[in-house]
């Protein structure tokens, strides 16, 4: 994975960045969630195939992020106590069979099996990268969380993209082509997973975390994680109702094509991937809970508006929930991670599988409630969760702040 020279250099200094490493497991995030976003974006054609109602597709989101939320903290409490480096290729491979499984699913109990697959490849992927991207950071844990999620952000963007150029016009089979893609996700993770063997661990330990020997958390950490967590269930029931039924509410609303509305979710979804590179940094450089303040609370004007907008301001309107919203995650994670020393994998899994249980619960809630008040009411609804953005003020102040 690296030279000697840099092995040497990256040997006994922890707080060095090792951008080689970060960039390697953030093009592999790209892949992962690319692969993995496109479940959702072939939603308006499934929903006609197997005429679908909305609830039966909430229930395939449910499926898919409950699978990989219910074992993600699992993973990561497991990679605490005892790491495995070969994981990070193995895990891809459960992507690898969904894609495959989806592809020629003709019944419905079939498109559920290969949602629960992806699930089982995000749910290994997720901890263990995020607890990479530690690894390699140095002191600018912000900036690597960024870089690291920024790619999820831009496959998750992508997703749509191929999905409108590609399986739109070729069809269901067509996702086995990108199924390939695991392949090559496996071999770039198999060279990370050594970098991580032989420099990671020692790096981490170095850096003052203890691998399955940290001290009890705190009554204050505790608070602070049950504040961060109520923020999560806010920012991703939320994006949940975009990610999942924003193409079928453009389609509902304005009559427009589906290959038009995968263009608007793609340009939502880039925005996130901006919003997402922007706030590590910025939660470096001004403090992580004035960013958390921001992100949460900055969307309520746009979200407020959203369920009126014409076409037009639709547009502009999203690109601005997906910039300002995004910022949030790199900041709140990191900023756990402060709070409990010691227990990367823990934290790490604990946040993105709680980030995927609220989406899949968030899509299975609000699609029996668009079957039954409409998706315009919907995201009415859904205007006001920046609301619990308020709970920042109970934050405590992080010792880097």
């Amino acid at each position: 994975m690296q030279a000697p020279a840099e092995a040497a250099l990256d040997g006994p200094r922890a707080d060095t960045t090792v951008y080689g490493v970060i960039f390697a497991i953030s093009f592999c995030h790209l892949l992962n969630d690319m692969m993995q976003s496109l479940l959702p974006a072939i939603y308006p054609g499934l929903k006609s195939e197997f005429s679908l109602d909305f609830g039966q597709i909430g229930l395939i989101t449910l499926t898919w992020q409950i699978t990989a939320s219910i074992l993600q903290p699992m993973v990561g409490l497991y990679a605490d106590r005892r790491p495995t480096p070969l994981a990070l290729p193995v895990g891809t491979l459960f992507s690898l069979a969904g894609l495959l499984v989806l592809s020629q699913a003709h019944a419905y109990p079939l498109l559920l099996a290969g949602a629960a697959l992806l699930g089982v490849g995000s749910s290994v992927f997720h901890p263990e990268s995020s607890r990479v991207a530690r690894m390699a950071a140095g002191r600018r844990h912000g900036l690597a969380q960024s870089l690291f999620q920024v790619g999820g952000n831009a496959g998750q963007a992508l997703g749509p993209l191929a999905a409108a150029l590609v399986v739109v016009r070729w069809g269901q089979s067509s996702l086995a082509f990108f199924a390939l893609l695991a392949l090559l996700s496996a071999a770039i993770l198999w060279n990370v997973g050594q970098w991580y063997r032989h420099y990671g661990l020692p790096r981490l330990a170095r850096g003052g975390a203890k691998h399955g020997d940290a001290a009890p958390v705190s009554r204050r950490a505790r608070r602070g994680i049950a504040v961060l967590l109520a923020l999560i269930f806010s920012k991703y029931v939320y994006l949940a109702s975009l990610t999942s039924y924003f193409t079928l509410f453009l389609i509902h609303r304005f009559g427009v094509s589906v290959e038009s509305a995968q263009y608007h979710l793609f340009a939502f979804l880039a925005a996130v991937a901006v919003g997402t590179m922007l706030g590590g940094p910025l939660g470096d450089r001004i403090g992580r809970k004035r960013v958390i303040w921001f992100s949460i609370l900055g969307t309520l004007p746009f979200t407020l508006l959203l369920p009126y907008a014409s076409l037009f301001w639709t547009g502009p309107l999203t690109v601005a929930i997906g910039l300002i919203l995004a910022s949030a995650f790199p900041a709140i994670v990191v900023f756990a991670q402060e709070l409990v020393p010691g227990k990367v994998g823990m934290i790490s899994g604990l946040f993105y599988g709680f980030s995927f249980g609220m989406g899949g619960i968030g899509a299975a809630v609000l699609g029996e409630l668009a079957d039954h008040i409409g998706i315009e009411a919907v995201y009415g609804i859904c205007a006001f969760l920046p609301l619990i953005g308020l709970l920042t003020a109970f934050l405590p102040d992080a010792a880097k702040d």
